[in-house]
């Protein structure tokens, strides 16, 4: 793997699918990395067919392409973080998997993307099992919210109260880090579960009450990502990624006819 340059920024790289509307995916992805003056490389591993106003349809990418670009960029780049969202297919997951497996990769964040807040499907039951038995153990850090740790673990995730057990499940799969994030819940709370020691941490948040809200899950866990490419701890990163994202709500513009999104590079 090359050598770091000297006076270069960290690099991030981005595994995730593409939003039209640059809300959530690899482009929002591309924006939070910039605003926290990292260098962003990319894989895409899903078109969508979408808007502010939900997820019309997805198509995958072949896997055999996700994993020629992994290769690739590996062979020309060293990454200091890897961030991993919507994966797309059972494919994307065996692909993205092998990778990981076959290079030691650094701080690898996984934002679960298993269904659209508008309710379509984004990754089947086969790509969902694959990533319990498969893929979480490869990863440093989950970010799953309260519905997707639900789907991932079998138990019921409606309170800050029913976190801790959770990620107690996820743990247990092979997740050595998780966090799960409560953005919708009365009183926004994140739970942060670290593998050393079982210690469990709460963030809790300010409510913000708008309909620019689109891709805060993506941009929380590349901002985690980032701040770990430039050697945070992961409770700093995560109060960090958390505080990034309340400003980027604060600071968001109203766009499009549905739910617009954050404002990633409010500064």
């Amino acid at each position: 793997m090359p050598l770091k340059e000297k006076g270069s920024c960290p690099i991030v790289l981005s595994i995730a699918g593409y939003d039209p509307s640059s809300g959530a995916g690899i482009t929002a992805d591309i924006k939070t990395i910039a605003a926290h003056r990292c260098y962003a490389v990319t894989c895409l591993t899903a078109l969508t067919v979408q808007s502010t106003q939900g997820v019309r349809r997805a198509e995958a990418v072949d896997a055999r392409i996700i994993t020629e670009i992994l290769e690739d960029l590996i062979s020309d780049f060293s990454i200091s973080a890897v961030k991993v969202g919507m994966l797309g297919s059972a494919g994307a997951v065996r692909a993205v998997a092998g990778f990981l497996r076959r290079n030691q990769m650094r701080h690898v964040v996984f934002d679960p993307v298993l269904r659209s807040s508008s309710g379509l499907e984004l990754l089947s039951l086969e790509g969902i099992e694959l990533l319990r038995n498969r893929f979480l153990s490869l990863t440093d850090v989950i970010t799953p919210n309260i519905d997707e740790a639900a789907v991932l673990t079998g138990l019921p995730v409606t309170t800050a109260e029913e976190m801790p057990a959770a990620a107690m499940r996820l743990h247990e799969m092979g997740a050595k880090n998780v966090i799960i994030t409560g953005g919708h819940l009365p009183e926004p709370t994140d739970m942060l579960s670290s593998d050393a020691g079982g210690k469990v941490k709460f963030f809790k948040g300010t409510r913000f009450e708008g309909r620019t809200t689109h891709g805060t899950g993506c941009a929380f866990s590349a901002a985690i990502a980032c701040n770990l490419a430039k050697r945070k701890n992961l409770s700093d990163s995560t109060a960090a990624a958390k505080h990034y994202v309340f400003m980027a709500l604060k600071n968001a513009k109203a766009i499009g006819k549905g739910r617009g999104p954050i404002e990633h590079l409010y500064r």
